[in-house]
C-alpha cells in the first residue's frame, strides 16, 4: 500500500473528522491537522469571508510540509461559498502546498453524481438558513432535495453533543419513498458506523460528508500511486 501524507483543514472545534479519515483511508500514514478560528455559533453566509481569511491563516505553519493531498473539511463553509467561492479556496489552497485539494462539500456532489442519484434525502445540523444555502448548492449539481431534517444547532456546543446514535434516528425518520439516497452532511457529525446499517435498512445509498471525502481522497491516492508506478 502507497503510504500518503495528507493535511487536514477543520473547524477548531470538528472532533469527529480526524479519526473517521484515518479509519476510511489506512493510506494516511501521517495526518496533519489545521483548525481554523470560527464563531461559537453556526455559520452563515455572511460568515464566509472571514472563515476564508481565517483558513488561510490556519494552514500558513504547514506552508512547506511535503503532503500528498489537502481535506478541507467545513462541508458548510464549502456550500455557502456556493460552486465558484470553494473552488476559488480549493485553488487558493492547492496553490500554497502543491497538491489537490478535496472538499467535503465538493465531494458530496461528486460521490451522487457518479452514483447517478438526483433526488436524496438530507440529514443535517444546520439552522433553516445554512440549509437553504445546502439545496441551492445542491441544485446547482442537479440534485434536488425531497426531505430534509435537521438538528437545527445555533452553537458548536450544540453541535458537538450529537452522537451516531441520534444521527441513526434522525436519518431513519428522515428517509422518504421519492429520495434515491440520503445524505448527511457535516464533517462533525459522526456517521461511519452507522452508514451500513442505514444502508441495509434502507436498501439504498446512504453517504457522509466524511465517506464522500475518504472516497473522493481514495481515488486521489490511486491516480497519484498510478502515476509514480
Amino acid at each position: 500500500m502507497t503510504r500518503m501524507r495528507a493535511l487536514l483543514v477543520v473547524p477548531e472545534n470538528n472532533t469527529t473528522m480526524e479519526g473517521e479519515m484515518r479509519a476510511y483511508c489506512p493510506q494516511i500514514h501521517d495526518l496533519l491537522v489545521a483548525r481554523v478560528s470560527r464563531p461559537a455559533r453556526t455559520l452563515l453566509r455572511e460568515d464566509i469571508p472571514a472563515y476564508r481569511a481565517s483558513t488561510l491563516k490556519a494552514v500558513e505553519p504547514f506552508e512547506g510540509e511535503a503532503i500528498d493531498i489537502l481535506l478541507y473539511g467545513c462541508t458548510a463553509a464549502g456550500f455557502l461559498a456556493g460552486p465558484e467561492g470553494e473552488s476559488e479556496l480549493a485553488c487558493a489552497l492547492s496553490a500554497r502546498f502543491g497538491v489537490e485539494t478535496v472538499t467535503t462539500a465538493g465531494a458530496m456532489v461528486a460521490v451522487l453524481q457518479d452514483e447517478k442519484v438526483t433526488r436524496i434525502d438530507v440529514v443535517t445540523p444546520y439552522l433553516e438558513a445554512v440549509n437553504e444555502g445546502l439545496k441551492a448548492y445542491l441544485a446547482a449539481g442537479g440534485i434536488t432535495v425531497e426531505r430534509l431534517e435537521s438538528f437545527s444547532c445555533a452553537t458548536t456546543a450544540e453541535l458537538g453533543a450529537i452522537g451516531s446514535a441520534e444521527v441513526l434516528a434522525l436519518a431513519r425518520a428522515t428517509a422518504s419513498r421519492e429520495a434515491q439516497a440520503l445524505f448527511i452532511a457535516c464533517s462533525q457529525l459522526p456517521t461511519r458506523a452507522i452508514l451500513p446499517r442505514l444502508r441495509r435498512e434502507l436498501r439504498r445509498p446512504v453517504r457522509s460528508s466524511i465517506e464522500a471525502a475518504a472516497l473522493a481522497a481514495s481515488k486521489a491516492f490511486a491516480a497519484k500511486a498510478s502515476a509514480a508506478a
